[in-house]
């Protein structure tokens, strides 16, 4: 990569947003005997309706002096301050007090401040002539000192100064316009400041752009109508940054919005979980109108269907494992308004034809240049590699293969560590995976319905990788698995994949497969239910070692080698049997008798011995690039 692109990669990630925690999103500044009890009440109601948290004081405040630092707390906890500047605004100098924090905050915090001018003109505001010059007459020959009533006028200047909204430019002065086209100003704001965290979003963009034809807001033929989408990969492939990536584009165009995230975390750990889920949703959407008590799932679907049908809502549903779940928090289009959309992540393909979603997108693993990327920030706090470090970071991503979650466990790891470090850890991902990588991906095969599922995933972790589906499915029926079934959920699970009919599976899904075949007797081959390296294989049949727990054996050796049939008489439930450029020597009458398949390539003897026991069991037998000219010499079989 040249140094355009290196500098494009290492611009392409914003930094995070700010961890302040906003307590509210809008504070109103008014006085109130000229507007609390019409223009700034009907605005605050429009805030609420709208789902937005507006502070506004009440019953007049003002009169209690205790209650001034409340309000100065209240400032300094939102995000944004509109000044609704009337006619006698100027003659409180507690609305003066209010303005001199709200730009103080300004320039302090960041806040935005949105001045609005209510039957007044801004310049009067600015340089304090009209009824504001009434005002300050009265203010200088006053009790105030001079230096605070300076402060007053500065800030008045200042805020007048920044770009505001005016009644009489709003369609004549019509008061309900001019509140909506205040409502868009602010939730414009809000989108900029109210995101989700995304840290490094390398990718992001085409993919959002992807999802959005899903989407399909903009359609003005479908904008009415209910859409349900599913985002749908594998563990660690990035469907929850994906959803938050769509949160923050689209969130402004909804009148409510909610992300739910880790679903199925949440159900599993927390006490009345999906409860907690349906409050959520309530209160994400109503905010201050949410229900005060839910306590129980059924009184939160009736809440659900009655308070959100008429809202247009985006919802994000994020990580479901289960149909239960999803009837629960959106068991129909019509629980939410025209225009809403639900998205919901999975790793579980069924699960989205089983709520009938309108559309699916499948997350895609990154590419080798976004990997790179992706890792860089995790590995250097940087968009490309170090020089040195170019040829390391190359390995990493070809052991990752575009998975997002991997490029930043192992990223993250190898952050500030030496070249030799980095060498070492390469060598060991290799025999052992990484255990954050692999509890992740480990939930999906956690969550298989039944253990026959789960043996057809550790058979094709181990034995049957690029083989033909049908060939396999065939021998995996033989041991009684029902593999049809089984290997369409590993599909629909992301567990496996098909191409052009071949089973195929991510590398670190594999690897996770085959640690969990070592789990139960780390050390110990032996004890292992299948054998597929090979220097665990020739250790076993080399010291006859074998026991009954052995289910599989694989041994694909480039050379000949030699071991006897004895080696294999206690591998009483051996189902599964591949051998390559091996001879068995001695009696076969020790042989497995319970095989299901058998592959032995380059099989040494010209016939099939004759005490080579029966198998009743046996569905495919290959033989391929054998000596054999004769299956049996007498037709015993």
């Amino acid at each position: 990569m040249d140094a355009r692109k290196a500098h494009k990669a290492s611009s392409s990630s914003s930094p995070s947003s700010s961890s302040k925690r906003w307590k509210y999103q809008v504070f109103l500044s008014f006085r109130g005997e000229d507007t609390r009890k019409g223009f700034t009440g009907h605005l605050h109601a429009a805030f609420s309706d709208a789902g937005i948290s507006a502070f506004l004081d009440d019953n007049q405040l003002e009169k209690a002096e205790f209650i001034k630092p409340q309000l100065e707390q209240a400032i300094d906890g939102s995000m944004i301050s509109i000044i609704v500047f009337s006619k006698r605004y100027a003659e409180s100098s507690w609305c003066l007090d209010e303005l001199v924090k709200i730009m103080e905050c300004r320039e302090r915090l960041g806040q935005q401040v949105i001045p609005l001018f209510y039957n007044v003109e801004a310049s009067d505001v600015r340089k304090q002539t009209g009824s504001f010059e009434q005002a300050f007459e009265k203010h200088e020959a006053g009790k105030h000192e001079k230096e605070k009533v300076q402060r007053w006028r500065n800030a008045l200047s200042q805020a007048a100064d920044l770009c505001g909204e005016d009644l009489k430019n709003a369609d004549n002065g019509h008061e309900a316009k001019f509140i909506n086209k205040i409502l868009g100003v602010v939730n414009e704001q809000l989108k900029s400041k109210y995101q989700l965290d995304i840290k490094h979003p390398v990718g992001i963009t085409s993919r959002v752009k992807d999802l959005s034809n899903h989407l399909d807001i903009e359609n003005s033929g479908s904008k009415d109508d209910v859409r349900m989408i599913g985002i749908w990969g594998m563990g660690g492939i990035g469907k929850t940054t994906l959803a938050k990536a769509i949160y923050n584009e689209f969130e402004g165009s909804f009148e409510g919005r909610s992300f739910l995230e880790n679903v199925r975390e949440v159900i599993a750990n927390q006490p009345m979980g999906l409860v907690r889920l349906q409050k959520q949703l309530l209160n994400d959407i109503l905010k201050s109108k949410g229900p005060k008590k839910v306590d129980s799932v059924p009184k939160g679907i009736e809440m659900i269907r009655k308070r959100l049908c008429c809202k247009r809502a985006l919802v994000i549903i994020d990580d479901a494992d289960d149909l239960h779940q999803l009837e629960a928090i959106a068991g129909a289009r019509d629980w939410f308004g025209p225009g809403s959309r639900i998205v919901i992540t999975t790793r579980n393909k069924h699960l989205l034809e089983q709520v009938g979603v309108d559309s699916t997108y499948m997350a895609e693993k990154m590419d080798e240049e976004e990997a790179l990327e992706f890792f860089s920030w995790h590995a250097f706090k940087r968009g490309y590699p170090h020089q040195e470090y170019l040829d390391l970071s190359k390995r990493v991503i070809r052991y990752c293969q575009g998975l997002p979650l991997a490029l930043r466990v192992v990223g993250s790891f190898l952050f500030n560590r030496s070249i030799a470090d980095w060498e070492s850890h390469l060598e060991k991902l290799q025999i052992s995976p990484d255990g954050d990588i692999q509890k992740i991906l480990r939930i999906s095969f956690d969550g298989l319905p039944d253990d026959r599922m789960r043996k057809i995933f550790l058979d094709i972790s181990c034995f049957f990788i690029g083989e033909d589906k049908d060939y396999v499915t065939k021998i995996l029926d033989g041991c009684g698995f029902f593999a049809k079934i089984g290997i369409s959920v590993l599909i629909e699970r992301c567990l496996v994949t098909v191409t052009y009919n071949r089973l195929m599976m991510h590398d670190l899904l594999r690897d996770m497969g085959r640690e969990i075949v070592y789990e139960n007797a780390p050390e110990q081959p032996e004890k292992f239910s299948r054998l597929w390296k090979s220097e665990d294989v020739t250790d076993v049949l080399s010291n006859e070692s074998g026991t009954k727990k052995i289910e599989g054996v694989s041994l694909r050796g480039s050379y000949r080698t030699r071991f006897s049939a004895q080696a294999f008489t206690k591998m009483k439930k051996l189902r599964l049997l591949q051998l390559s450029n091996v001879e068995i020597t001695g009696e076969y009458k020790d042989f497995p008798k319970k095989l299901i398949w058998l592959c032995w390539h380059y099989f040494p003897l010209e016939s099939i011995p004759d005490d080579f026991p029966m198998q009743p069991k046996l569905v495919a037998l290959d033989l391929q690039f054998s000596e054999l000219k004769i299956v049996w010499k007498d037709c015993k079989v």
